[in-house]
């Protein structure tokens, strides 16, 4: 199979998650990847890409950037934004053994990303938060 490799800019708005999802999708078919595997990849790229439309940019608008690299059963998404500097990654995990009623607001979704990807990384870099996933099947 031939190295996929994309780079996409898409608004800052929820609306634009069935894009992304479509062209992951069609991408992840044409690459081998396993429905299962597929699923949790579109799961993660959705968490990172609605945390940044709802997030990122307060009240003005604002792009994401979406860097996609397939190859050798493998995907690697970058996502970018020039929002306010974030790592999501600094946050703490929550604490699963505790009933719903009892956690803390928020942060399973970037622990969802943590657990599903082989690794997951965040830096500030030329005024851009960049989140970048890996997996492979």
């Amino acid at each position: 199979m031939e190295t996929i490799r994309k780079e996409l800019q898409l608004q800052a708005k929820t609306g634009e998650l069935d894009t992304l999802l479509g062209i992951l999708e069609a991408d992840l078919d044409e690459a081998g990847c396993p429905v299962d595997k597929q699923m949790a990849i579109g799961i993660c790229a959705e968490e990172i890409f609605v945390n940044i439309a709802n997030y990122a940019y307060e009240q003005e608008e604002g792009f994401a950037w979406i860097s996609e690299t397939v190859e050798d059963n493998k995907i690697s998404l970058c996502f970018r934004d020039s929002g306010k500097p974030y790592d999501p990654l600094a946050r703490e995990d929550p604490d699963t053994t505790l009933s719903a009623e009892e956690r803390q607001i928020g942060g399973l979704g970037v622990f969802m990303v943590k657990k599903m990807s082989d690794s997951v990384t965040y830096e500030y870099k030329e005024g851009k938060n960049c989140l970048a996933m890996v997996f492979s099947w």
